[in-house]
């Protein structure tokens, strides 16, 4: 089984190409559970699968986490899955990606810069608020895409002080909160007085932070502008592993819309040799 391996500002992924390799999919948790391992495989946040369209897109995409979850949807994953069916004949420099939670459009800008429409919000409540022990956390919640795929937001400006332990605690916790029946993932952000934005998310699935998570970028910059709190509908969403801009666009028939770019990254190819792997 051959294998690509890319990244979008840090978020990685291995890329398995089906419709060449045909492997079933029920074989696919598995193999996402093996090949994600950091230390006994090729590591990587998630795992994608290109099979054949089954709609109007160019072709379809099968997303896991790191854990063998199946995922909705994932921005960066998004933009790396567009520039590797470019590079490798799939689409042309415009793109029309099949998920599970609708379509998703995708250009190429330039050789490594993508950018893709993400679902459009099916689901937003701007305040929400959360126990975790003996405090209470104001958020905003945000589902992308149907079925959504959960963000919690939070306005956090000393996240970045706070020990590792004590963040991830928090994120953790909020993760699994017994009030959202899907849990989330919990993008904590500080909007920096030149306009710029920083943020951390943890996400559901790795079970830990990444160093960027395209749909939580799009989630946070998707609460700003709901909220008025940045002038225009652009902004520079600074994540651990790079930026990542997001624009948003409120059109007056209610479809809102939220376009996520950054740079799309190739890491390796080879073949898996895991001898414990059954596929």
């Amino acid at each position: 089984m051959e294998y690509t391996k890319m990244h979008g500002a840090g978020n990685d992924f291995i890329i398995i190409n089906n419709i060449i390799e045909e492997l079933p999919e029920e074989s696919f948790s598995e193999i996402a559970r093996n090949l994600c391992a950091r230390r006994t495989s090729i590591g990587a946040d998630g795992i994608m699968f290109i099979d054949h369209s089954e709609g109007c897109g160019d072709f379809r995409i099968h997303f896991y986490n790191a854990d063998g979850t199946e995922g909705e949807m994932c921005g960066n994953g998004a933009r790396c899955i567009c520039r590797y069916a470019y590079e490798n004949g799939i689409s042309g420099e415009k793109q029309k990606v099949e998920t599970i939670s609708g379509v998703v459009r995708g250009w190429r800008l330039d050789g490594q810069t993508y950018r893709v429409r993400l679902n459009s919000p099916s689901e937003y409540k701007e305040e929400l608020w959360l126990e975790l022990g003996n405090d209470r956390y104001k958020c905003s919640y945000v589902e992308l895409g149907s079925p959504g795929l959960p963000h919690l937001v939070l306005d956090m400006p000393d996240f970045d002080s706070l020990p590792e332990e004590e963040l991830y605690r928090i994120g953790k916790g909020l993760r699994w909160s017994e009030s959202l029946p899907k849990g989330a993932n919990v993008n904590f952000y500080w909007l920096r007085q030149d306009g710029s934005v920083a943020a951390k998310t943890f996400e559901r699935g790795v079970e830990n932070f990444t160093l960027a998570c395209g749909t939580g970028a799009g989630s946070v910059g998707y609460v700003l502008v709901k909220k008025g709190m940045i002038s225009g509908n652009q902004v520079n969403i600074n994540m651990p592993g790079g930026e990542l801009l997001i624009q948003v666009v409120l059109n007056p028939d209610g479809v809102e819309d939220i376009f996520l770019s950054g740079s799309a990254t190739f890491v390796s190819e080879g073949k898996v040799l895991d001898e414990d792997l059954k596929y």
